[in-house]
């Protein structure tokens, strides 16, 4: 196998043998990582003397008695003198010596960040792995004749390239758009492969708790919406705050408003007034009040628990209609929970609940039934000050999956899920959700 370390400062000639420079970076298309087929290089940066530079495609160089060379005239791929190694290198492409090397990326394999401390590639190029290793450490910081065969008790650890996610460290600002060797174009440019995004959301939330906040906020701004938000939530809400420091408002602000309601008052709870207001006014106005109410019940209630996302629905609808409702609502507003409860009129701001069915007992009644038959009308409920342990007390009890709060009018104001409940019980230090500060 090939190593980028014992390429990078390579000597190359050209095809007469004479001294061209040596090889300072090799680059491969962005588009490739995270792809289940082979990649390879486009091309290699090679840097002379008195600003001389050349890119060769990987397909043009080859080893000779241990000594690599052009096999045709440099003169095709001298880069003119006014552009940069950088400048000369497309957005489309990965630079391994500046944005793999030594940089973590996503061990989707294992579902972890690692450190990159070496690149493999095969005798015909083939990008194979990173190597995680010590080896690929040592292999670097001493020489091959002293290092010799690999050690038995070092093991070597590769990660398929297939199953590697970069990470962009940063936007590049004002000033480095000025001076072309501080961007890091390509993994902020670039489309996520979409392998990341198939990993369950509290493996994603793992891998952004091992990255800096920084590097968390490029992973979670690159994915779709809604896988966004369903690691956010995972995320324990002092990352939370920081990562979206880190990502654009607007951005930001799109992420939040996927999110569940009571996740992103509970995450908004927590930032400085002007923030928070900053953030609900660029969120539409609809899922700004939705938050905005709740921002009104204190913390430590089930009114601070609860969220309202549920699904309300005439007595008089059929099984058929509630199932298509249900579809609808989790097509749409991703409203996923086990429950209809079921009021006299839908279409009421402020309904009272007369009874719930579970989603179970639609699945296996008739299409014809109407719900006023299916119905419990047995309600448990809370109320907006109970408090939170007495919520998770009650289900637990009666061994529900969501319980509605209601006020002392008896007007349904949302419901607590069982995760949120659950998430009550645990030890302080293993909450995702921390007390609010403001």
């Amino acid at each position: 196998m090939l190593y980028l370390s014992q390429l990078l400062g390579v000597s190359v000639t050209d095809q007469h043998d004479v001294h061209l420079g040596k090889i300072t970076d090799v680059l491969t298309l962005a588009s490739q990582v995270g792809r289940n087929e082979a990649t390879y290089p486009t091309v290699m940066l090679i840097a002379g003397e008195e600003d001389q530079h050349w890119r060769v495609p990987y397909s043009a160089i080859e080893k000779h008695n241990h000594i690599w060379r052009l096999r045709s005239p440099s003169e095709q791929f001298v880069i003119p003198p006014q552009l940069s190694l950088q400048e000369s290198s497309l957005q489309e492409e990965v630079s391994f010596a500046r944005e793999v090397l030594d940089k973590q990326v996503i061990d989707l394999q294992h579902k972890r960040a690692i450190r990159v401390n070496d690149v493999c590639f095969d005798d015909d190029w083939r990008i194979l792995a990173i190597d995680n290793s010590t080896l690929g450490l040592l292999r670097r910081l001493i020489p091959a004749r002293l290092l010799g065969t690999r050690p038995k008790s070092v093991p070597l650890s590769l990660v398929l390239w297939s199953q590697v996610e970069l990470i962009a460290s940063r936007h590049p600002t004002d000033k480095d758009l000025a001076d072309h060797t501080q961007i890091q174009l390509v993994p902020t440019m670039r489309t996520p492969s979409g392998h990341l995004a198939e990993l369950h959301p509290a493996d994603i939330a793992t891998i952004i708790h091992q990255l800096t906040a920084e590097q968390g906020a490029r992973v979670i701004e690159r994915l779709d919406d809604e896988t966004a938000a369903d690691a956010m939530e995972e995320i324990d809400t002092g990352r939370q705050i920081l990562i979206l420091e880190n990502i654009p408002p607007e951005r930001a602000a799109i992420i939040l408003q996927a999110m569940g309601p009571d996740e992103a008052a509970d995450l908004l709870a927590r930032m400085p007034e002007e923030q928070k207001q900053q953030f609900l006014r660029q969120m539409t106005p609809e899922e700004s009040e939705d938050v905005q109410e709740l921002l009104e019940y204190e913390a430590d209630t089930a009114g601070g628990l609860m969220t309202t996302d549920y699904i309300v629905l005439n007595q008089t609808r059929t099984v058929q209609e509630a199932l298509a409702a249900i579809r609808t609502n989790i097509q749409e507003n991703d409203v996923r929970i086990a429950y209809i409860y079921c009021v006299a009129d839908e279409t009421e701001d402020e309904s009272r609940p007369l009874g719930v069915v579970t989603l179970w007992d639609l699945l296996v009644a008739q299409p014809s039934q109407i719900l006023q038959d299916l119905m419990e009308t047995d309600l448990i409920t809370v109320q907006p000050d109970t408090d939170p342990r007495t919520v998770a007390e009650i289900m637990a009890k009666y061994n529900l999956l969501a319980v509605p709060v209601v006020s002392a009018e008896g007007i349904l104001e949302g419901v607590v899920t069982v995760d949120d409940a659950l998430d009550v019980l645990l030890p302080q230090d293993r909450r995702r959700k921390p007390r609010r500060m403001y």
